[in-house]
Formats: structure tokens, sequence, C-alpha cells
């Protein structure tokens, strides 16, 4: 840390930190998700995606869905209305 300063502005604060750490499944998921998409857009040169392309897509998607809600449900910003 650089004694002329109170804060360092380069370096990730602990609770930034905590809060990506906490996000993280959902950013793997999402990557993962992304991953798939690049796939089945590359699949049309090899005449379209197969059936375990689109199968891929699908887990990914539902994938996402499924740790956005836990991650929501963890960090108390997911309400459920009775």
């Amino acid at each position: 840390m650089n004694p002329n300063r109170t804060v360092d502005l380069d370096e990730p604060t602990p609770d930034a930190l905590a809060a990506i750490d906490a996000e993280w499944p959902l950013i793997d998921a999402e990557l993962a998700l992304l991953d798939a998409e690049i796939t089945m857009l590359y699949a049309e040169d090899r005449g379209g995606p197969d059936e375990l392309d689109w199968r891929r897509l699908r887990r990914a998607e539902a994938r996402v869905t499924r740790v956005a809600a836990e991650v929501a449900s963890r960090s108390g910003t997911f309400r459920r209305t009775a």
C-alpha cells in the first residue's frame, strides 16, 4: 500500500473480494453458457448444431437460472411472496 494514500485504489477491497467470491458460482455458470453459445455459433460451420449442442445449451441455461436463484437467496435480494 502506498504510504502517501489513505486508500489503495489499485487493489479491490476485502468487501469487493467477498462479493466476487459469493457471486463466483454465477460467474462460472454464465461463462459456461457463453461457451455453449459460442459452440452453437461455430456449429454452423459443420452443418448446424446437433442434439448434443442443443442439450449443452439447455443445461447451461438451466444452470444459470438455478445458480442465480441460489445466489440471490443467499444475498437476501430474492424475496418470496406468500
